[in-house]
């Protein structure tokens, strides 16, 4: 009976000392949203652990945006002695999963609602010059480190597009309305609204049909 006792008194200390833990962390949790909000300028903002903002003065945030943990959001200001203009602008409740890396020397938009898996890449420039009549093309002797950043256009992302586990994104490119990416994608071309692709490169296989609202074979 005296072990009993003792064990129920056990019990409730580690109840009691969980549930302080728990609060404790929504306490802390919502501090932290408080204080981004008001840094960033973004209403009901909520960043988990390991999240980096950078070039915040050049990046528009829309409200109740959430990253689960290791966002990296950098709008390139100055890089190896070069100076860029970047924007990034981003809609309303944007949700976004584990190490979402979005970054930007010219502009990146994404529109509310979108949903980003893990480990997705989204960039309008590279490291180097590859294509294009911009001479002169990067010398693969160079170190990649060092390469010109060079952005050959912009990024656009519709409402509602539902991007799935580490997809890479890299402009010029345009994604309509609705669009889903299978996991692991390379987008790379332009995206139709209420289109689902998957590949690298990415290419459409199946098409929303209003009429039969059922997503159909892309023909």
């Amino acid at each position: 009976m005296k072990f009993l006792n003792i064990l129920i008194k056990k019990k409730k200390s580690e109840g009691f000392i969980l549930a302080s833990i728990f609060l404790f962390s929504r306490l802390k949790i919502k501090l932290k949203s408080l204080f981004y909000s008001k840094i960033l300028n973004a209403s009901n903002i909520i960043l988990g652990p390991g999240c980096h903002i950078l070039g915040k003065n050049h990046i528009k945030f829309g409200s109740e945006i959430y990253a689960h943990k290791n966002l990296w959001l950098e709008a390139v200001v100055e890089y190896d002695g070069h100076q860029y203009s970047p924007q990034i602008v981003l809609g309303n409740r944007i949700k976004m999963s584990d190490g979402v890396h979005i970054t930007a020397i010219n502009r990146v938009e994404i529109g509310a609602d979108v949903l980003f898996g893990s480990n997705v890449y989204v960039s309008d420039h590279n490291h180097g010059v590859y294509s294009g009549e911009k001479n002169p093309h990067s010398d693969p002797m160079e170190v990649p480190a060092k390469r010109l950043l060079y952005s050959s256009g912009v990024v656009m992302i519709g409402n509602n597009v539902w991007i799935g586990d580490n997809v890479n994104i890299v402009g010029p490119v345009s994604i309509g309305h609705g669009a889903i990416i299978a996991s692991n994608s390379v987008v790379r071309n332009d995206i139709p609204a209420v289109t689902m692709v998957a590949g690298i490169p990415a290419r459409s296989i199946k098409k929303f049909n209003n009429v039969s609202k059922k997503w159909e074979r892309y023909v």
